[in-house]
């Protein structure tokens, strides 16, 4: 049979540390093909060969029967391949529709070079209709909620009219309705015989839309398989090597006092008249849709951006955050969404982000003492089981799952009394995901006072003792466990007059 797509025998290593060993995949034209693994397992590394951003060190790649190299992501698109990247790959000064055509400007005139914004706006404007997206061609692309700038990353995927793609977290940051509008979508692909290679630790969606499931492990290859003969049972024990019975594993933590209560706190139109307490050891999960104020409220208690009304106490005393390193000085740590963005220095190694929010206590005369700082990255890499080749290893280099414990180990470093968790296993595997719970759970049973932002229904019901629901800024609905149910949680979601549950 020939294969839209074969990687045979891929090998690669980083730093003498061996990466992928020998990984095939084989991908036939008109199929949804989910390419599943642990963070860690070499998915990227393997789809970074393919696209031509790394080279294999060893391995074929063949498009139908021809042999081919491909040198960079710009010789990949001449190829017929495009990928949506895991994370945002934005020009954030530039409009929706340039960062739509990048790299593919369409032109006035070909002598000239004068590119034609009218025209690529008017093809943006069509595609982004197409797929239903209310969004302007010409905004900046930092005007956009995380949301809708992973919807333009599908939109510039889609319009290369590629003949294979990789969707890499496509529906990690949009709302259910608009990952219903993409998986429309991807079947359209299907009939006109693109190959999609999907990548997704939501177990619902590899099982709703894949034809094929192939699973890495440590970097080598472990079966493909047709997804119909496959359960997710089955398919986690291939991807972790053991059976994982409890996905969401949830501890007994003593609650204590109120360390932390928001009273009438506002932001302009973003969050309006914000009332909660949070006790220690208890662990608050915040729901709600996208664009709900989650986030929002975090950042306004974080003092990364000014409240506009309201006060926030810390153990029953008024306190001013202006900045985050206010909150910082009130024990206060803030893991954000979007770790590359704001949680990570990837420049650096993995010891310098770690120490990064606890240099003052890592200095000496003000001098880092970098023996110090050593000693305490090694300390977190180890409490937190981090993989990695050692404290000097570059951050960028790690796994999704590896970076979100490296900025969690960032704040705890600091010794946090509160702890806010804004969707703090976006683009996380299952195994890694059961590990920021188990770190979640012994966080509570310290007495740290934590908040869980997450999309997530069963991961928030799972790993909360008290939910918050928000919509369109408002506090809808309170829920204790016992009262846990997606259909609770939904009806709060969509209700916009602020009523809690009765």
């Amino acid at each position: 049979m020939e294969y839209a797509l074969e990687m045979r025998k891929i090998c690669k290593a980083f730093s003498g540390v061996r990466v992928l060993e020998d990984v095939t995949l084989k991908v036939k034209a008109g199929e949804v093909h989910a390419l599943m693994g642990e963070n860690g397992a070499g998915k990227s590394t393997l789809m970074k060969i393919l696209m031509g951003i790394y080279k294999a060190d060893r391995g074929e790649i063949y498009l139908g029967s021809n042999k081919v190299e491909v040198h960079n992501p710009k010789d990949a698109m001449g190829k017929g391949i495009s990928m949506i990247h895991q994370e945002l790959n934005t020009v954030m000064d530039m409009e929706v529709a340039e960062n739509i055509f990048i790299g593919r400007e369409l032109l006035k005139n070909d002598k000239l070079k004068l590119v034609d914004r009218a025209r690529m706006r008017e093809e943006s404007a069509r595609y982004l209709k197409k797929l239903e997206i209310d969004i302007n061609p010409r905004a900046l692309m930092r005007s956009l909620s995380i949301a809708q700038m992973q919807l333009v990353e599908i939109v510039k995927a889609i319009s290369v009219n590629s003949k294979i793609i990789v969707m890499y977290e496509p529906t990690s940051a949009i709302t259910d309705k608009e990952a219903v509008i993409l998986f429309k979508q991807i079947e359209q692909l299907k009939k006109q015989g693109v190959a999609i290679i999907y990548i997704s630790h939501k177990m619902n969606e590899i099982f709703r839309i894949s034809d094929t499931i192939t699973v890495l492990r440590d970097g080598q290859f472990i079966g493909s398989q047709p997804a119909g003969e496959l359960d997710e049972d089955k398919l986690i024990s291939m991807m972790v090597g053991r059976k994982i019975t409890e996905i969401y594993p949830k501890d007994v933590a003593e609650i204590g006092d109120v360390i932390l209560e928001v009273k009438d706190l506002s932001r302009g139109k973003r969050v309006h008249s914000a009332n909660f307490q949070l006790k220690s050891g208890e662990v608050l999960g915040i729901a709600g849709l996208v664009g709900a104020g989650r986030s929002e409220l975090a950042e306004t208690i974080f003092g990364i951006v000014p409240k506009t009304a309201g006060d926030i106490f810390i153990r029953n005393k008024r306190v001013k955050i202006k900045n985050p390193s206010d909150a910082i000085g009130y024990r206060m740590a803030l893991i954000t969404e979007d770790r590359k963005r704001t949680g990570l220095n990837l420049a650096a190694n993995v010891r310098e982000n770690i120490s990064l929010a606890a240099l003052r206590n890592l200095a000496n005369g003000g001098l880092i003492d970098r023996r110090k700082e050593k000693k305490a990255a090694e300390e977190y890499i180890s409490k937190l089981k981090i993989k990695t080749s050692g404290a000097d290893a570059m951050v960028s280099n790690l796994s999704g799952g590896n970076q979100q414990k490296v900025v969690l180990a960032k704040w705890l470093l600091n010794e946090p009394e509160i702890i806010i968790f804004d969707e703090p296993t976006r683009g996380i595997d299952v195994g890694a995901k059961r590990d920021i719970y188990r770190i979640i759970n012994e966080l509570a049973k310290q007495g740290k006072a934590i908040i869980v932002i997450s999309s997530e229904m069963p991961e928030v019901m799972g790993i909360s003792d008290r939910i918050l629901v928000m919509c369109e800024g408002k506090i809808t609905g309170e829920l204790q466990r016992k009262e846990f149910t997606q259909e609770r949680i939904m009806s709060y979601s969509s209700r916009k007059d602020g009523k809690k549950n009765e």
